[in-house]
């Protein structure tokens, strides 16, 4: 159990590096990105999320691999910020943060992405190696049965399982779990579309 001196030193810090990182995963940059470009409002077309796979939607893939950069830089720098400045257990905290901001982005009427692209990012600023993994896993799924959410769901599975089993980052594989378990409640919609085989593929319009 933590020292009550010490966590009442830290606190402040751990606090700050929630907010950092929810304010910089709150930067809705599909919106943003797809709105400077003459698209309009994203949420107004498919999905209606403001994630990659809604702006590839637009037939712009040049905007879905900015939106695709933007959401996961986002994750990234706020790790990495926090990590400069508090280090590792406020690097984690700062991730979390970034991880809710863009699920539930205050600008957006807590109405925001499923956080796949920020997830990433956050394990690149965390450990670069699971990152890898995950975008492996994800493409490896994609390319053969080309669904984004069904990669999307296989890849952050395995990927606190490799974090734990195969990498030995125990704290990483935690927060990932975390960070899993909200992915896979906010593919809920999703879920129950591909076991209905409703769910639309990669590269579908509409």
């Amino acid at each position: 159990m933590p020292d009550p001196i010490s966590w009442g030193l830290v606190w402040p810090y751990y606090l700050a590096a929630l907010a950092l990182g929810y304010l910089l995963g709150s930067i809705p940059f599909g919106l943003l990105i797809t709105r400077m470009a003459g698209q309009g409002d994203i949420r107004a077309i498919g999905s209606g999320n403001i994630g990659t796979t809604n702006v590839l939607r637009t037939g712009r893939k040049s905007l879905a691999a900015l939106t695709l950069l933007g959401d996961m830089l986002k994750g990234t720098v706020a790790v990495l910020l926090a990590a400069r400045f508090g280090g590792p257990d406020t690097a984690v905290i700062s991730g979390v943060g970034a991880f809710l901001g863009h699920l539930f982005p205050v600008w957006l009427r807590f109405k925001g992405g499923k956080g796949v692209a920020t997830y990433i990012g956050i394990l690149i600023g965390l450990y670069w190696p699971a990152a890898l993994a995950f975008a492996a896993i994800w493409i490896a799924v994609a390319l053969a049965f080309r669904y984004s959410s069904l990669s999307a769901l296989v890849a952050s599975l395995v990927t606190p399982l490799l974090l734990w089993a195969v990498f030995n980052r125990v704290q990483i594989a935690e927060v990932s779990a975390l960070l899993t378990v909200l992915l896979w409640i906010m593919h809920r919609e999703n879920i129950a579309r591909l076991l209905s085989g409703r769910e639309g593929k990669i590269g579908q319009k509409g």
